[in-house]
């Protein structure tokens, strides 16, 4: 189920990067209503908005980045068949790399947030980014791959 989310997640913003990839207002966009989203379920408080605020936008930043490196390199490892078959064994390393890379960040992104959030009001972080993704990913299996997303 992992490797299901993970695998959407990748196309998900393959889909977002190469649809707008000319307009970056588009990913700042999705990250002010992924926010606004965890403020609101999560009921933080003014003070820990400000706080938070921070740390969410370099953690989803960095993940974006991450993404986007990762996209670039399977889709060239892919495109340039003169080469023949791409090389698997380094396609493999890679994406358990990137899966490594990305619970890395997710890990510094807690710890972080673990010193800014009382413990359950972190649960219902945590809770509200876990209901973002899953309606991102519903949304975007109803609305399919050719249509532009909605702002």
């Amino acid at each position: 189920m992992k490797f299901k989310i993970l695998g959407a997640l990748l196309l998900l913003s393959g889909f977002l990067y190469a649809t707008d990839a000319g307009n970056p207002s588009m990913i700042d966009q999705m990250h002010l209503r992924k926010w606004n989203i965890l403020v609101s379920q999560a009921q933080l408080s003014p003070k820990e908005v400000e706080l938070v605020q921070p740390v969410f936008m370099e953690y989803e930043n960095a993940v974006w980045t991450l993404h986007q490196k990762n996209r670039e390199f399977f889709k060239s490892a892919f495109q340039n068949k003169s080469k023949g078959k791409p090389n698997f064994a380094e396609l493999n390393d890679r994406y358990a790399d990137f899966d490594f890379q990305d619970a890395q960040l997710f890990r510094n992104y807690h710890y972080k947030l673990r010193k800014l959030l009382p413990p359950e009001t972190l649960f219902k972080y945590y809770l509200a980014e876990k209901e973002f993704k899953r309606k991102l990913l519903r949304d975007f299996q109803d609305r399919g791959p050719r249509e532009a997303p909605k702002p």
